[in-house]
């Protein structure tokens, strides 16, 4: 990207440039218990660099996390940045809990980093724009993304009758309503890593469901390539990598003259593994239920601690013994009313 800033110089038109231009392509494909991710890459050098200025995650880290960067200001401290930006995100941030407070403190890191790195080993500046994605929980259906500058990620679904939706904000000079250097334009980007001018990252959570895809890309694509046409692209029936080279080319064929990078993460659910999950998950919660329950049952029911319940003997069905009770003496007013009166002759 060749732009103007205030915190660095112009950018330096490169002569004599080798006819042919480098392009790159990567693909990998990263297994758990619970999900398949279809990970590809492709990225070319523009017609005016000798350099590609441009940079993204090898897909081979341990982490699900990937990242683009695209460098500014044009030469060999463009891309050192871009390359740079890459490595130290990765370097913070695989292999440990990712949260949006850490890929924060990691973006605002490699920004103080890699601007001293540069200035170690030229006079001039370098910085660099990116976007990441960083998938969270063991099903990974939830995603960090993060971005500075316009760099972009768009979400492709599954459906094949939605444009791709973007997920970022620019931060350009326009968007932020602020004023750009002379010689800049509204569209460029305010905000990039390795100059200071961080102080924010923008972090924000989305959500991936089985078959949709998540595409990181440098302004050299979503300059030239409209959402629709991202979305029709990637949905086809080709090689995913080779869907990415195709991006490339149609980017070309549109006027791009930029390096351009773009990153697909694709995802999908193993679905006997899921509904393993699923069914365990339903059984445990049945066991539970069922204690629960067990356990009110004996608390409307308390017996004595330490003791079973009481057992109630039964007799042999028989006549009860004969026991004569004393029988009552009668008063002298009751005798005398059940006597006969006695007759006297006169």
């Amino acid at each position: 990207m060749e732009l103007v800033t205030p915190l660095e110089p112009s950018p330096v038109r490169e002569k004599g440039l080798p006819p042919e231009r480098g392009t790159t392509t990567r693909q990998a494909v990263r297994l758990t218990p619970w999900v398949l991710l279809e990970l590809a890459a492709a990225s070319t050098r523009g017609r005016r660099r000798r350099v590609n200025e441009d940079a993204h995650s090898a897909l081979s880290g341990s982490a699900p996390l990937f990242v683009v960067a695209d460098g500014v200001g044009g030469g060999a401290m463009a891309s050192r940045a871009s390359q740079e930006l890459v490595h130290r995100l990765h370097d913070s941030l695989d292999d440990r809990p990712i949260d949006a407070g850490r890929i924060r403190d990691a973006v605002l890191h490699a920004d103080r980093e890699v601007g001293r790195s540069i200035a170690r080993h030229a006079q001039g500046a370098g910085a660099a724009t990116v976007a990441l994605c960083a998938g969270t929980g063991m099903l990974l259906s939830r995603w960090l993304i993060a971005w500075v500058g316009d760099c972009r990620v768009y979400r492709v679904s599954a459906r094949g009758e939605e444009p791709a939706q973007l997920l970022t904000v620019d931060d350009t000079y326009g968007h932020l309503s602020e004023v750009p250097p002379p010689g800049g334009s509204r569209d460029d980007p305010a905000r990039m890593v390795g100059n200071g001018a961080v102080s924010s990252p923008n972090v924000e959570r989305v959500a991936l469901h089985g078959g949709e895809m998540l595409v990181l890309c440098s302004d050299g694509i979503h300059k030239h390539v409209a959402p629709r046409e991202l979305s029709d692209v990637l949905r086809g029936t080709a090689p995913l990598v080779r869907r990415c080279g195709r991006l490339l080319a149609l980017a070309r064929a549109r006027g791009s003259r930029d390096d351009a990078t773009v990153l697909v993460v694709r995802r999908e659910a193993r679905h006997a593994r899921v509904a393993f999950l699923v069914a365990a998950c339903v059984l445990v919660v049945s066991l539970l239920a069922t204690l629960i329950l067990g356990m009110g049952e004996r608390g409307l029911r308390p017996t004595s601690q330490g003791s079973s319940p009481s057992r109630i003997d039964t007799l042999p069905e028989s006549s009860p013994p004969r026991i004569d009770a004393p029988q009552p003496a009668a008063s002298t007013e009751g005798s005398a009313a059940q006597r006969s009166p006695e007759v006297r002759e006169p």
